[in-house]
């Protein structure tokens, strides 16, 4: 699906089936210097179970125009313009990383159309190694790798190699996207505030591997949020919705159809 959005072509991948007014909606959202692509083993899983799915790319990440957007906050004054202008309603938010965070401002913000939301490998505050974001501002390849070791040491036993490494592919795309998200995700500061202010029922899906949101701190923020359930995944780092999408995808149906 193909829409604009302040004159800026925006995609959002719906699994060819466009939106069914009789059905909720499912909207995904990707970790920093991601795309739409990170949510392939799930969209149609979901469409088949009766949601529309719409996997959005933000601006400025994978075919949607940019420039990227700057903050958390621009972000969810961005997504009520989507939502706004699809008229979507009923709205089951699915954020993975970055995407966490920008679920917890929209949802602060913007309580109307929700319906439940789903964090998977997120916190409500995701600092930002300084190394980390040097190296993305430089256009360093190396940044890339870093994230994937911080995220689960064992990245390397992922089928087809890095997926990270084969979305985030020159130096352009890490120092004006990742870099861009990175910052962004430093720099905001309103995660325990918003999360305190959620009433919808809410999942938090975790990876006991996972380096760079660790279960402490995960479990730490599903405590703000109230009529909130957890499932841990062993085994597990990062990019759940990758390496074990589908004990994800069952247990967030799971949640979906209380």
């Amino acid at each position: 699906m193909i829409f604009e959005i302040e004159n800026k072509s925006i995609f959002a991948s719906d699994n060819g089936r466009g939106i069914d007014k009789n059905r909720d909606t499912i909207v995904f959202l990707h970790g920093s210097g991601l795309s739409h692509i990170v949510w392939s083993l799930s969209e149609q899983f979901f469409s088949n179970n009766n949601f529309n799915v719409l996997s959005i790319d933000l601006p400025g990440h994978g075919n949607s125009e940019g420039p990227c957007l700057k903050t958390i906050e621009e972000i969810a004054e961005w997504l009520e313009l989507v939502f706004d202008a699809l008229d979507l309603q009923n709205l089951i938010l699915i954020g993975h990383s970055q995407g966490c965070l920008e679920i917890l401002e929209y949802s602060h913000r913007y309580k109307d159309r929700l319906k439940k939301i789903v964090f998977v490998g997120g916190s409500n505050k995701m600092p930002v190694h300084p190394d980390l974001i040097e190296l993305a501002e430089n256009g360093d390849s190396d940044a890339v790798k870093l994230m994937m070791k911080w995220g689960y040491e064992g990245s390397k036993k992922f089928i087809g190699g890095n997926p990270v490494e084969r979305i985030i592919q020159s130096p352009k795309d890490i120092s004006e996207i990742l870099a861009v998200d990175l910052i962004a995700c430093n720099n905001y500061k309103n995660g325990s505030t918003a999360a305190g202010s959620i009433e919808v029922p809410s999942m938090f899906v975790f990876g006991s591997l996972d380096k760079m949101v660790n279960l402490e701190s995960g479990k730490k923020f599903s405590q703000l949020i109230k009529n909130s359930t957890i499932h841990v995944i062993e085994g597990c780092g990062h990019m759940i919705m990758i390496e074990k999408a589908f004990e994800m995808r069952d247990k967030v149906l799971e949640f979906l159809n209380k």
